[in-house]
């Protein structure tokens, strides 16, 4: 594994900046679908959701990512209607109810303008503004925190796609050019994070060596988040052991450079990341 110290950074958002690098911080998933890969139909429930949300933050998420549309390998795409039908009422309860700020996982325009009128404040893209660019635009009229994830393809081909021969220096020159597009519509680069797409049309062997070359990521200057929970390339039969196989990974993303780790299950990771955090400062001294 690189050893990596984090840069320090300041993410501006729609209403607050927070601070990234001096600890890793949590983002907490609430998936509000009837088919997501580990908790599909789980939280479809606004008072569900609801409830859900007040306890990721009170067991220790930093942001809440709420996501109202699979992007599950194999998964097909959903209307703009269907996708607000679901996440509507649970941001409609949660407003003003978390101290934490919000975030909405989605890729079209139309349902971030709506979320982020709805208080989410920042903009978590899994397709990296490929599938409708006009997305920064929206965040950019907001003055939003954007998050671009690298997706390689679309869900519902991932496993028709061939191995990338060189999967760091793809990523970081696809990043690159959205970070370029998020810019030139406007978006400062203090409300931007990039994500190197764990598990987005990537090959299982491949995702092990992108967290560990995380930090052939820090060239593009902004903050890295890492999604690795419960993706499939860490997926046992048992639970259980899939949380003990997503905390390794966790604690390696830090330890390569991660700045935030997007979880499911926060108090656990929580005390992984805590952990992955000590051993970076024993690095810095």
């Amino acid at each position: 594994m690189k050893s990596a110290v984090r840069k320090l950074y300041y993410w501006k958002l729609k209403r607050r900046e927070i601070a990234l690098g001096e600890r890793t911080l949590l983002m907490g998933v609430l998936n509000v679908t009837p088919d997501s890969f580990s908790d599909g139909g789980k939280y479809a429930d606004p008072d569900r959701a609801f409830a859900r949300a007040l306890e990721l933050e009170e067991q220790g998420a930093d942001i809440l990512d709420i996501g109202a549309e699979s992007t599950r390998p194999g998964s097909s795409r959903i209307s703009a209607a269907e996708e607000l039908r679901r996440l509507i009422p649970v941001l409609k309860r949660l407003k003003d109810r978390l101290a934490i700020p919000i975030s909405v996982d989605t890729y079209k325009a139309e349902v971030a303008e709506r979320a982020l009128d709805l208080g989410a404040e920042i903009i978590n893209d899994p397709s990296g503004l490929t599938f409708e660019p006009q997305l920064a635009r929206v965040v950019s009229n907001h003055d939003a925190g954007l998050a671009i994830n690298h997706m390689r393809g679309r869900p519902e081909m991932w496993t028709k796609l061939a191995p990338m021969p060189d999967p760091m220096a793809t990523i970081h020159r696809d990043l690159d050019a959205a970070v370029s597009r998020a810019r030139h519509v406007g978006i400062d680069r203090t409300r931007l994070v990039v994500d190197p797409g764990l598990g987005f049309g990537k090959r299982r062997e491949q995702n092990a060596l992108i967290i560990d070359r995380l930090s052939e990521l820090t060239p593009l200057d902004l903050p890295i988040l890492a999604g690795p929970s419960r993706k499939h390339f860490l997926a046992h039969e048992d639970p259980e052991e899939t949380r003990f196989a997503t905390a390794a990974a966790v604690t390696a993303s830090v330890l390569s450079g991660a700045h935030i780790v997007r979880v499911h299950d926060v108090r656990e990771m929580r005390a992984a990341a805590d952990v992955a955090d000590e051993i970076l400062r024993s690095r810095e001294g």
